[in-house]
């Protein structure tokens, strides 16, 4: 009888400390929380016109943030129609910051630090790399909820000199 009030509390405890180190897990990620769901996008900038789709979803427990997306550009005069698609893993390795690893289909990977200066805004800053460009994804929430977003590049040598090359509006899909 005593070995099974043991087990018991032993499990109680388990579960306890499960669950507390799940939501300390989640609440490190709060800050990021206004770009859940599925975003249907339009934008445009050097490669053209696009619409395409982002989704933010939590995964692994609540422990990193999984953001995929698409934009599809279409035929003209001088290119053939493509299609961009792009994986990107968001998470917290210390209370209060944010890092985040981006790989899309042509190739690219880009490792970023990410600031959120105020609610509803966050900044993704690629790592200074000698002798490569610098990125910087910017994502802010409207207060009618459209979700601005802006990709800027600045050339090598020149880190902070950023320009804009992509820049696009979304709105959540009905129903998500």
């Amino acid at each position: 009888m005593r070995r099974r009030s043991v087990l018991a509390m032993i499990l109680v405890l388990g579960i306890s400390i499960t669950a507390a180190s799940l939501a300390a897990a989640a609440g490190k990620l709060e800050a990021l929380n206004f770009l859940l769901g599925e975003w249907a996008a339009t934008g445009s900038g050097s490669p053209g016109e696009a619409g395409g789709s982002a989704t933010f979803a939590p995964s692994l427990q609540g422990r990193v943030i999984l953001r995929s997306s698409y934009a599809d550009y279409p035929a003209t005069a001088t290119a053939s129609a493509s299609r961009h698609e792009d994986l990107m893993v968001i998470y917290s390795p210390a209370e209060g910051t944010f890092r985040a690893e981006y790989y899309d289909n042509e190739g690219h990977i880009i490792r970023y630090a990410v600031g959120v200066p105020e609610p509803g805004r966050a900044v993704f800053l690629s790592d200074a790399v000698s002798g490569a460009p610098r990125f910087r994804l910017t994502y802010k929430l409207e207060p009618d909820g459209l979700l601005r977003g802006e990709f800027e590049i600045a050339p090598p040598g020149r880190p902070e000199a950023f320009s804009r090359y992509l820049a696009w509006e979304s709105r959540r899909a009905e129903g998500k």
